[in-house]
């Protein structure tokens, strides 16, 4: 069987991180034309902590690209309906068809993560997975001008690039090491665990909200759901020695008593994950010759599911600006990302406070909602880096 290619010498771009932002922002550069390598130290199709749930907008962009019909070929259940409920109250939204996307998707990252990457070689990129990035090369006025790498065989590389970029997630190896400014930090996180359980039909995503807790349950890929109960970081501390299961099983039944019945007779696949909690932030995205994406230059509280989305977003505001290649094109991804990453992480970040009543939360649900209209109209006018649509074979 073939092996990979070597790794060459110099790219227009490398790019450390290989899943929904960096694997996005590679098919964008590589269909504008550019030399792109795009490397994970994560192996192919391997998992990671996810909320699933993808919003229209971030669809938008997968129709667009010609990705969603892959997503929907492998089996992500299509999701007509969400159903919020506030207590005793439960408000259901129809998911109506709109800009060539049929229903809303939450697929698992194995799934979502393999599709992107494998998108982008097609188009030209080289990527790679388990390759470590390490220090950065600079030039002589202290540009970042390239990367170490290190393959899975121990062997590094250094290799040059017009822009490093660092699509390496909230704990950034690359926004550390060229000292990227947090410009805005949340002060509140919220703890969740979360599995997959089968034998659970769901007619849609349900939110569930309640005094100090929430939970999700979430119809994803290869006949599973992911169901998650969030709390306060202070009970997870408190509480999580007595076993996670236990946690878990007496925040759903706090929240909803049905819920946790039907989720008391399915099946679980795996173990519980638990996420203690990460307070947001937004980081500077850009400087000398490298630039932030995804989780790595915003990272928000997952408990309003966004991260993906935004992700999509800002890789195509950043491959935008590469292409273009001008301080003012990087300076404009970085105020266009600011007019939704400050909202978004306010709302997410109260939301986490868990300081709120129902009134109070349907209020910011409705802010959310208009945040991604807004949205949506940006993702309508970006046309200025991939090809048209068509579906890819």
């Amino acid at each position: 069987m073939k092996g990979p290619a070597p790794i060459a010498t110099q790219y227009d771009a490398v790019i450390v991180g290989a899943r929904v932002a960096g694997a996005s922002t590679a098919l964008l550069l590589a269909r504008a034309g550019l030399s792109v390598l795009a490397v994970d130290r994560s192996a192919r199709g391997s998992d990671t902590t996810s909320t699933h749930a993808l919003m229209r907008p971030g669809l938008m962009q997968l129709h667009r690209w010609g990705v969603l019909p892959r997503l929907v070929a492998a089996v992500t259940p299509p999701i007509r309906r969400t159903t919020f409920h506030y207590g005793p109250e439960t408000v259901e939204v129809a998911i109506k068809p709109r800009d060539g996307v049929e229903a809303l998707y939450s697929p698992r990252r194995t799934v979502l993560d393999r599709l992107l990457a494998d998108a982008a070689a097609e188009a030209g990129a080289q990527v790679l997975h388990d390759v470590v990035a390490g220090e950065l090369v600079r030039s002589s006025s202290g540009r970042v001008s390239g990367v170490h790498l290190t393959d899975a065989a121990g062997e590094t590389r250094r290799v040059e690039a017009g822009i490093v970029i660092g699509a390496d997630g909230a704990r950034s190896g690359i926004a550390r090491a060229v000292g990227a400014e947090i410009l805005r930090a949340g002060r509140h996180r919220g703890a969740l665990l979360y599995g997959y359980w089968r034998g659970l039909p769901l007619d849609g995503t349900h939110w569930y909200y309640g005094k100090d807790v929430a939970a999700g349950a979430i119809p994803t890929n290869d006949g599973q759901a992911c169901v998650f109960a969030a709390m306060r970081p202070e009970r997870y501390t408190t509480e999580s020695a007595r076993g996670l299961d236990a946690v878990y099983g007496e925040v759903l039944a706090a929240i909803d008593a049905t819920l946790a019945r039907r989720v008391a007779a399915a099946e679980r696949e795996g173990k519980l994950h638990p996420f203690p909690g990460r307070a947001g932030f937004i980081r500077q995205a850009w400087g000398p010759g490298w630039a932030l994406v995804g989780d790595a230059e915003c990272f928000k509280d997952p408990i309003t599911a966004h991260g993906m989305s935004d992700a999509l977003r800002d890789a195509e505001l950043l491959a935008q600006a590469v292409v273009a290649g001008t301080d003012e094109a990087f300076s404009a991804y970085q105020a266009t990302r600011d007019a939704f990453a400050g909202e978004f992480l306010d709302l997410s970040d109260e939301i986490a406070s868990f300081d709120w009543d129902f009134d109070r939360i349907k209020v910011l649900h409705h802010r959310l909602s208009r945040l991604m209209g807004r949205e949506e109209d940006l993702i309508r006018s970006l046309d200025g880096v991939s090809r048209p649509a068509e579906a890819l074979a």
